[in-house]
C-alpha cells in the first residue's frame, strides 16, 4: 500500500542514505515524459533534493525552458519513494559544490565536469511504500 510520507519519517531517512540509483522525470515540450537514470540526493532539513547533470543534458533543457515539475523515484524491492516537486538549474560555485559533496557522500566523488550544474529540486510532495511511512 503506497501514500504520503512525512519527511521526518525514519524509514525515509534512512532508504535515502542507502545508495540507490533513481529516475529522474522530467516533461519534453510537447507534454511527454523523459525519464533517465540519476544519482540523487536528499535533503530533508532544506526541503530539497538535488541531481546533478551537465548543462548540456536534455534534463536540465527541459527544466531550464519552464517544465520544472519533476519526479525522482527510487526502488528497492518492496520499497520505492517518489519525490516530486519544482526544480530549479542552478550553476553557481556553491550550490553545485554542495550537490557534489553529498553525491559523494552517498555514491562517489563525480568525474569532473565543468560543465555540471545542479537541478535542485524543492519538494512539494513525497509518496511511498508503507515501510517508509511506518506503516
Amino acid at each position: 500500500m503506497s501514500g504520503p510520507v512525512h519527511l521526518d519519517s525514519p524509514g525515509l531517512r534512512e532508504f535515502w542514505r542507502e545508495r540507490h540509483l533513481c529516475t529522474l522525470t522530467t516533461l519534453r515540450a510537447d507534454g511527454t515524459p523523459h525519464v533517465v537514470p540519476v544519482g540523487a540526493t536528499l535533503d530533508i532539513e532544506a526541503g530539497l533534493l538535488r541531481v546533478t547533470a551537465s548543462r548540456t543534458s536534455a534534463k536540465v533543457r527541459h527544466v531550464a525552458a519552464g517544465a520544472r515539475r519533476v519526479a525522482v523515484c527510487q526502488v528497492d524491492g518492496a520499497r520505492w519513494c517518489t519525490v516530486e516537486g519544482l526544480a530549479t538549474v542552478r550553476d553557481d560555485p556553491e550550490s553545485v559544490a554542495e550537490a557534489v559533496r553529498r553525491y559523494a557522500e552517498r555514491y562517489r566523488a563525480p568525474r569532473p565536469n565543468p560543465e555540471r550544474v545542479v537541478l535542485e529540486v524543492t519538494i512539494t510532495k513525497v509518496l511511498g511504500s508503507a515501510r517508509l511511512r511506518g506503516v
